[in-house]
């Protein structure tokens, strides 16, 4: 059995730039990096669907490091909504997800479930994502540059062809929402699913992609600013796979629940602006990354654009929560 090691990322010398440049990017692109994680926690934990009486339902698109050939693009879609069983509220979810770094392709389809409970002046909700996710690597579009001592094309390391293999995923978090904060905790991977990946039934070289476990923690306030129409919504996101970390800080100012904006930091990686706009239940927002790093020599930044619709339902109980999504805190 052979194994998809690093020497098949160093074939292509933009992901070397990569991995040179931002390490704990690379060893994490498998979950999106997403500069707007306040308006989309769902995407990282499941624990943060069927908050407020809406089907919701979310798109979006980011395009990272433009400039760069083959860096990554991320598309998702995901739509959610409460539901009461058994006299409880639980909150059921659906997420997908299509990603493309280099010769790497992946696809995610995932089934999310979370309990509700009301405490302490806000409500307690533990989640858990159950889905597919399917690898594929495109072994026939290597070009190994001559008179390169380190790899040849008789290589058994290499696959001479285009291979393929899917695992089964999980991710659980909780959350806690307040009418004045939100703090939500999660892991996605959990089980570290390997993926064997091979070009046919009858393949005898078998390659395995391993998927590390990653942890989550994002919290976030909302500050009305007194006799005015302004808010202050802050909010951090924190990862890390115990071997290294990674933070982001950002503000927000929203007005009349109408038009927001704001200001983000990723820890030695961007610096991030972003722009929303809220029409009934329509949410649109755009972020743009521009990195500090010094792959920012070969890029022009990152764009990311995401679109909420909310379909309001009845489930005859009166929504005391006063925003129409936590996702637009």
């Amino acid at each position: 059995m052979l194994k998809l090691k690093k020497n098949i990322y160093s074939l292509t010398l933009w992901l070397v730039v990569l991995i040179a440049a931002t390490p704990q990017i690379a060893n994490a692109q498998i979950d999106a990096q997403l500069t707007q994680y306040w308006a989309l926690p769902s995407y990282y934990n499941p624990s943060s669907i069927g908050n407020v009486d809406y089907i919701h339902i979310t798109a979006g698109s980011k395009l990272q490091w433009l400039g760069i050939k083959h860096a990554p693009m991320d598309f998702f879609a995901m739509a959610d909504m409460p539901f009461k069983f058994l006299g409880k509220r639980w909150g059921t979810g659906i997420m997908l997800q299509q990603e493309n770094v280099g010769l790497f392709s992946s696809q995610t389809v995932a089934a999310q479930l979370a309990w509700k409970k009301k405490m302490l002046g806000g409500t307690l909700s533990l989640g858990f994502q159950l889905g597919l996710l399917n690898q594929t690597f495109k072994g026939d579009s290597i070009r190994i540059p001559e008179n390169d001592a380190a790899h040849t094309s008789a290589d058994d390391a290499i696959p001479k062809g285009v291979v393929t293999g899917r695992a089964l995923d999980m991710a659980a978090g909780f959350s806690f929402t307040h009418k004045w904060f939100w703090l939500a905790a999660s892991a996605t991977h959990v089980t570290s699913p390997t993926i064997n990946m091979k070009a046919g039934e009858n393949e005898e070289d078998l390659y395995q992609f391993d998927t590390g476990r990653f942890f989550y923690l994002m919290a976030g306030s909302n500050i009305p600013i007194k006799n005015t129409l302004f808010e202050i919504q802050p909010s951090v996101l924190v990862k890390t796979d115990t071997k290294f970390w990674q933070g982001e800080a950002t503000l927000r100012v929203r007005y009349n629940k109408f038009l927001s904006g704001g200001v983000a930091y990723r820890h030695k990686d961007a610096v991030s602006a972003m722009f929303g706009a809220e029409f009934k239940n329509v949410f649109v927002g755009y972020a743009y990354d521009y990195p500090i790093s010094s792959i920012n020599k070969a890029t022009h930044g990152s764009h990311e654009l995401i679109l909420n619709y909310n379909v309001k339902l009845n489930l005859g109980e009166v929504n005391k929560n006063k925003h129409k999504s936590i996702r637009i805190m």
